[in-house]
């Protein structure tokens, strides 16, 4: 049965587009609706949005998040903020839900498509190449990023047993004197309201933490930090903690929480305390408490930093699909 697509409002597919998110392949925060429609109204003005649903026989099998900007369509969203993209899918459906996409797409003006951040083992970089040149189009995918994880063992000494010998003897080198230092805390704040109040002092380490970080959190970037934070919050799926030390919050990382795994979406820290390492230990601690949560992976999310090999992640790569008509 031939697929059927049609252009939508955000509000009127929102349910079924969460109720397609558990079955597809990509359901990470984001590419959620809660996701889309924060960013979208922070930073949509002057873009068009061209969500799409893709049907069979009435039902949803799939949706794609796209813009457009000039002569451009790509997902929509911003490589500065969200980690992974890609189209949403029914298992087995992602083949037949990217030819309905690109087909309805003919009907578009459009010299390129850009679909960035899409993670290593997506069935869209397959099915790209498959389906593209039936429409004439040329598709060229390359690597954009990596974002670096670590599957979680049972136990914390599992995982330190897992480190090269000096990884593991400099983290607990690191440790130790930390723990010297007065008493350390790992507080968590998950409650929505709880959450809110504590980003006014993430958000002061962040802006401490190195100039770069002050520059990127401007006040529109902070609103939509503030916004996404407590509207993922509502759903259960915020976990910000702070690493305390002699009752001062001298740390603090921001995790988004996808069923067994945990996301690491951003850190902050005082530099006050640089010579005690809290921006590695914070991180550090974060992934002791998902071990002990029983969480099955972390995920260091976007850029190679050195600190996230350090503690024993591997990368994981995103691609960039350009697809061009001929």
């Amino acid at each position: 049965m031939a697929c059927t697509v049609q252009r939508e409002e955000l509000d009127r597919l929102e349910p079924e587009w969460r109720a397609l998110l558990p079955r597809a392949g990509m359901s990470k925060v984001f590419a959620s609706p809660t996701w889309l429609r924060v960013w979208w109204e922070e930073f949509g003005s002057g873009r068009d949005l061209i969500l799409l649903s893709v049907r069979r026989e009435g039902e949803l099998i799939g949706v794609a998040p796209l813009m457009r900007d000039g002569d451009r369509l790509c997902f929509a969203g911003d490589t500065e903020i969200c980690d992974y993209m890609d189209f949403i899918a029914a298992p087995g459906e992602e083949e037949a839900v990217i030819s309905a996409v690109l087909r309805s797409l003919g009907e578009e003006p459009w010299q390129e498509l850009a679909l960035w951040a899409v993670p290593e083992g997506s069935p869209t970089l397959a099915a790209l190449k498959a389906v593209a040149p039936q429409f004439g189009l040329r598709v060229d995918i390359e690597v954009e990023d990596v974002c670096p994880q670590l599957e979680l063992p049972g136990a914390w000494e599992e995982y330190l047993a897992s480190l090269g010998k000096k990884d593991r003897h400099e983290l607990r080198r690191k440790l130790r004197k930390l723990s010297q230092a007065g008493e350390v805390v790992l507080e968590t704040v998950e409650e929505q309201a709880a959450v809110e109040a504590a980003l006014d002092d993430f958000l002061r380490l962040y802006r401490a933490s190195r100039s770069d970080k002050a520059a990127f959190m401007t006040e529109q970037m902070e609103r939509f930090f503030r916004a996404i934070v407590a509207a993922l919050a509502a759903e259960g799926r915020v976990e910000l903690l702070f690493l305390s030390l002699g009752g001062v919050r001298a740390a603090a990382v921001l995790c988004f929480c996808e069923g067994k795994e945990s996301l690491l979406y951003n850190s902050a820290y005082d530099p006050t305390y640089a010579y005690l390492s809290v921006g590695l230990l914070s991180k550090a601690l974060a992934l002791r408490k998902a071990i002990e949560q029983g969480k099955s992976r972390f995920d260091f999310l976007r850029g190679p930093e050195p600190y996230k090999y350090d503690l024993g992640a591997k990368d994981v790569r995103v691609y960039r699909c350009t697809v061009r008509r001929n």
